[in-house]
């Protein structure tokens, strides 16, 4: 995968680095951390600089969040209901779970959707309920920003520093992430087996 981030930032320069940023964040696997951490390296390298490179992954990230945030808006908690009634025991959730997120969502949920974004398992799902709690999309747009931006300035910044360490980028960011896929299906595994529905919330 590494190669192939590679190769689209060569090839796709400041374009590269924003389809893959909202590719990141439809598809979560792609990593976000070797996607800047290389375009850092290519701003000491003089490749890119480093504001336009700032503007163009934030602005990739923004794009790939806002395609969460309209399939959540445009479903809506309505349509979700007979989907959690049936497969909550999959979802390890029951429908006044969600109701309860969707309260949160609407009085603190901007504050979620920030803090979401230094989470590697939170930065892309958090847009979902955030636009079934129908959060006002200039809201959600300049939270999702403003949170990305710092984070995305924080990955560049890492690049530039570990530019003539760029092999260790992957060999540390590649195990790292199969421990935390591993660690997540061992507690979907074990949440799924414990997971007892507290009863019937209702309409």
């Amino acid at each position: 995968m590494t190669d192939l981030i590679l190769r689209i930032i060569a090839g796709g320069g400041y374009l590269g680095i924003f389809l893959l940023m909202m590719a990141e964040n439809i598809v979560p696997p792609i990593p976000s951390e070797v996607i800047m951490g290389f375009g850092g390296m290519g701003v000491s390298r003089g490749q890119f600089a480093f504001w336009p490179l700032l503007a163009a992954g934030t602005l990739g990230t923004v794009a790939g969040n806002w395609f969460w945030f309209e399939v959540g808006r445009r479903y809506g908690y309505g349509g979700l209901k007979p989907f959690v009634d049936r497969h909550g025991r999959w979802l390890t959730m029951e429908w006044r779970d969600v109701e309860r997120l969707g309260a949160f969502f609407h009085d603190r949920g901007q504050w979620a959707v920030f803090v979401c974004r230094f989470l590697p398992w939170g930065r892309t799902m958090v847009s979902l309920p955030a636009g079934m709690a129908h959060m006002p999309p200039l809201r959600f747009f300049v939270w999702t920003a403003a949170g990305s931006a710092i984070w995305n300035a924080l990955l560049i910044g890492a690049g530039v520093m570990l530019d003539t360490r760029f092999r260790e980028l992957d060999r540390y960011v590649g195990p790292a992430g199969l421990v935390l896929f591993v660690a997540i299906a061992v507690w979907y595994a074990w949440r799924v087996a414990t997971w007892r529905p507290k009863g019937d919330a209702g309409n």
